[in-house]
């Protein structure tokens, strides 16, 4: 087994029946928290009229996991 960081985005919506979200892995916490960040700073610089329409928020969180053959480790 070996840890991997999945950084997982919840997504809500007005007269939306449940929370929407997203989510991706990561091989190390430093690649997910940069990819945290920048989502997160996106989310900050959209105007006011955009955040009144969807509220976000993301976590990083470990998880051991088996090896991810359809994965391939582009970097070390």
């Amino acid at each position: 087994m070996f840890k991997v960081f999945l950084l997982l985005m919840l997504m809500s919506t007005p007269n939306q029946p449940s929370i929407k979200y997203n989510a991706v892995i990561y091989f190390t916490e430093q690649e997910c928290l940069i990819a945290k960040n920048g989502y997160m700073e996106a989310y900050a610089n959209k105007d006011q009229e955009y955040k009144d329409k969807l509220i976000t928020e993301a976590f990083c969180v470990p998880f051991d996991a088996f090896p991810l053959t359809s994965m391939n480790r582009t970097s070390a």
